[in-house]
């Protein structure tokens, strides 16, 4: 059974004077979401938002260690990351994840892990060919070459979000303006009551 403290959730957002939420990036490795999600994480702290980024490499080399890169693996990575933003979200804070996340029932658990309208989830709708292109880590082309096994977007599969609440393409939009889509929708929903 759950243990209910005296200090909930609302109190701590409160004490905060933010709107605690997950907000999940999702997309193929080089899609700009590492990048915009720290982007983000700035611009927020700037206008004194409590925040905290978790990151798919970051995460990988403490939390996940132990994990791989199966699909089951890659189920398990996720599930810890939702029950890691809950928890943050518990605490009053601003989640921002950056996960590639490619199997849609693993997404949406994890909007329902969250109460409703705390999860939104950017899906960075930029192509394989310019995430190869891009490739700032190499990984495409071992991953091409077969020296990386269940690589998303090559021999593992990418299900694209059904109901994203924004999508975005850094193919045709800067990080600072992928950042103000961002904000924008923060401030039209409620979550931010800032001048951006």
């Amino acid at each position: 059974m759950w243990h209910q403290h005296a200090i909930d959730k609302v109190a701590r957002a409160a004490l905060k004077s933010q709107k605690p939420c997950v907000i999940w990036f999702t997309g193929l490795s080089g899609a700009g979401k590492s990048t915009t999600a720290s982007a983000l994480e700035q611009k927020l702290f700037e206008l004194g938002q409590h925040t905290y980024l978790l990151d798919g490499d970051n995460v990988r080399h403490g939390l996940n260690q132990d994990l791989g890169f199966s699909d089951e693996d890659r189920i398990e990575n996720i599930r810890r990351i939702g029950e890691t933003a809950k928890l943050f979200v518990d605490a009053g804070l601003i989640v921002i994840a950056a996960f590639i996340s490619p199997f849609q029932k693993q997404r949406e658990r994890i909007r329902s892990m969250v109460a409703e309208q705390e999860f939104i989830e950017i899906y960075m709708n930029t192509s394989l060919a310019i995430c190869e292109a891009r490739d700032s880590k190499g990984l495409y082309k071992k991953a091409r070459l077969g020296e990386i096994k269940h690589f998303t977007g090559i021999d593992s599969d990418y299900e694209t979000p059904d109901n994203a609440e924004l999508t975005l393409d850094t193919a045709q939009l800067t990080t600072e303006e992928c950042v103000e889509h961002i904000l924008q929708y923060l401030v039209r929903t409620g979550y931010l009551d800032v001048q951006c």
